[in-house]
């Protein structure tokens, strides 16, 4: 195996539109590096979760599972832009918040973790200070805010997906780069995610070498983990032995690691796939009934994520009387590596020195 096949293919004909892209990238950048443009510190522990790419990396996930190991020791608030929201400026989420007001993922994380701020802002640093007078957090989490660098993380953890690992990839629009390769070492962590189940130690040795970590870097990998599926709606939980025909309902950027999980139960997969984080209409909930009504009563269900699940609350009227299930997901660290990264949590937390 060479580590070229763990790369998905690029378009090399949209390379001369990529330098261009890459030339405002490194301008953006110098800014900081040259000291012209400032990032703001905060006198708490902050831990970023970002990519060097657009596309699922598994961000979320990760923001979870720092929640869970966290929420029992500290006061978390998590911090977001709210991506594909419909409102303005900084939201502190509460009782009458909505997919629409706070974005899908923070959406799904104030529903599963209601003790945790969640709070989001197109400028993250604002963000922050508007909620540290009045919840207190002890510990923030910032979503997707790796390449931004208005904020100064003192830990970041950069995910990087196993088939189309950073150092292999192009710049926008050729492949999927975004913030340019060599930030990588601004980063005390990489998780390689999305790997496969019985990922074997030669093929890790390769995307090791590959990355070439410096030394202040600790490098982890992680596969995909699916819980039961959840209803959306209230009922049963779904018993896959019970449907023929799953329905696959998802606004995500890359499906197809579900579809095979659903796969595995032996069933007929029925794809509707929409762009990421897409604001679904009432048309495509009507076609989605349609294919419901014309498979034989008791025999389906849909699956969906939890985060599209967030943007279908708005049609319950229409789907409650459907079995309609959301999968969760989550990382489940390879090679033993989970002690070792929540120790490294740990100490940064119990370490952290006010700048």
């Amino acid at each position: 195996m060479s580590f070229k096949n763990l790369i998905k293919k690029k378009n090399k004909l949209l390379l001369p539109v990529s330098w261009l892209y890459l030339t405002g990238v490194r301008f953006f950048n110098f800014l900081y590096d040259s000291g012209l443009k400032q990032s703001t510190s905060f006198s708490l522990p902050v831990i970023c979760i970002g990519n060097l790419s657009v596309g699922g990396t598994g961000k979320s996930p990760m923001v979870e599972y720092l929640v869970r190991l966290l929420k029992d020791q500290y006061k978390i608030a998590v911090v977001s832009r709210g991506y594909g929201r419909k409102t303005k400026g900084v939201l502190v989420a509460d009782r009458n918040s909505t997919a629409a007001h706070l974005g899908d993922e923070p959406m799904q994380f104030h529903q599963k973790f209601p003790a945790v701020t969640v709070a989001v802002g197109e400028r993250r640093a604002e963000a922050m200070q508007t909620i540290l007078p009045d919840q207190k957090p002890e510990v923030i989490i910032l979503d997707d805010a790796f390449q931004h660098r208005a904020v100064k993380a003192g830990f970041n953890i950069l995910l990087t997906e196993f088939t189309n690992i950073f150092t292999g990839d192009y710049y926008l629009p050729a492949g999927q780069l975004r913030d340019l390769r060599s930030n990588y070492t601004r980063a005390q962590c990489i998780v390689v995610t999305k790997c496969p189940e019985r990922l074997t130690q030669d093929a890790a040795h390769l995307a090791t070498r590959s990355i070439q970590l410096k030394e202040q870097q600790a490098l982890f990998y992680a596969t995909l983990a699916y819980d039961p599926p959840v209803p959306v709606f209230g009922g049963t939980e779904l018993h896959f032995d019970s449907v023929k025909t799953l329905l696959l309902v998802t606004g995500i950027a890359n499906p197809l690691p579900l579809q095979t999980e659903l796969e595995k139960h032996g069933k007929a997969i029925v794809p509707f796939y929409f762009d990421d984080h897409y604001d679904f209409q009432e048309p495509d909930i009507d076609r989605i009934l349609q294919a419901f009504k014309g498979l034989p009563a008791g025999t389906a269900a849909m699956i969906t994520t939890e985060k599209d699940s967030t943007r279908l609350q708005q049609f319950k009227e229409q789907l409650q009387h459907f079995p309609v299930y959301a999968l969760p997901v989550r990382h489940r660290f390879l090679f033993g590596g989970m002690e070792k990264f929540n120790i490294l949590i740990a100490d940064f937390i119990k370490k952290f020195e006010k700048p």
